[in-house]
């Protein structure tokens, strides 16, 4: 049973996304030095509780429950790459959401997470235009949500840009935030 559910995890880690500046891939094992430069930086939680990691541990721990998600929901993170530099810049893509969040259960969650040096180059939307494309002609989705913290304006700025509409505030572990959701 073990083998073939790793089988059909192999399958799902064929995923590619190619745009003029950036490859969206699959999370990898070997992705844990860049995703712990990422998520161990204050500014880059900022608005997300201020809850950096610290140790390279928690951050492999977060990527066996993404390589799950694949296999558990057929969708996850995937890892952002400029292509230029062929450096790992942080991460996109789509999630499927299955505790409750603003009462809502079951939904796709569209989000992103840049190293601060990418901010501000339009990547992040960029990439949320094609992880959009992605869900509602691949997936055949209907619906896609996007929550940001009500402080980030920047990160809302992308998602409206990407054409999500702003529906209302919820709390989110005691933090004020917007939701955000485009429609096929």
């Amino acid at each position: 049973m073990e083998s073939n559910r790793l089988f059909k995890l192999y399958l799902l880690m064929q995923f590619l996304i190619e745009t003029e500046r950036l490859i969206l891939r699959e999370f990898r094992t070997s992705d844990d030095k860049a995703m712990f430069e990422l998520d161990s930086d204050l500014q880059v939680h900022q608005y997300l509780g201020n809850n950096p990691v610290t140790t390279i541990e928690q951050v492999q721990t977060y990527i066996t429950n993404i390589q799950h998600q694949y296999l558990d929901n057929g969708i996850g993170r995937w890892i952002t790459i400029e292509k230029s530099s062929d450096e790992i810049i942080g991460w996109a893509g789509l999630k499927f959401i299955t505790e409750y969040e603003n009462n809502q259960i079951n939904f796709h969650d569209v989000g992103y997470r840049l190293m601060p040096r990418y901010w501000g180059k339009g990547y992040a939307t960029e990439a949320t235009n094609a992880i959009l494309k992605y869900g509602f002609e691949t997936m055949n989705l209907k619906k896609i949500i996007g929550t940001v913290n009500a402080e980030n304006k920047a990160s809302r700025n992308v998602l409206e840009k990407c054409s999500l509409q702003f529906i209302e505030q919820f709390y989110w572990k005691n933090i004020l935030c917007d939701w955000l959701e485009i429609i096929k």
